[in-house]
């Protein structure tokens, strides 16, 4: 058509999160979600990564010497499978994360994984 422009989309390939130490926030993060398949590979200066695939978006753990010193502008908001709101948060905490906010007006409880992430649990959805 004349005059149509096409239109190109992208799509979220991956949430890559930045840690020190890959191996055990990915295996953090797998139980966490239940993700069934971790891959490791290399970039071409020999940096390993950890690759979660499952039933969601693929979760990428790049190791970096940074340290984090502010809030996430981005972060993951999470909803049990099975369960409440409140079984979810003391599973979460068994495997390493802390509860940082749980104000009684908002429907989420703030977490952070073991590097210090912020990540949300809300309520079970339909």
């Amino acid at each position: 058509m004349v005059g149509r422009k096409e239109v190109m989309n992208s799509r979220i390939l991956a949430v890559a999160v930045d840690c020190h130490d890959a191996e055990a926030l990915a295996a953090f993060w797998r139980a966490a979600l239940g993700y069934p398949d971790t891959k490791r590979w290399r970039d071409a200066k020999g940096v390993e990564y950890v690759q979660l695939e499952g039933d969601g978006p693929m979760l990428l753990f790049q190791p970096v010497d940074d340290e984090k010193v502010v809030k996430n502008r981005l972060h993951l908001d999470l909803a049990p499978t099975d369960g409440s709101q409140a079984e979810e948060v003391d599973r979460l905490v068994g495997l390493g994360a802390k509860v940082v906010a749980d104000e009684p007006e908002f429907p989420w409880i703030v977490l952070t994984d073991p590097e210090g992430n912020e990540f949300c649990v809300l309520p079970p959805r339909g």
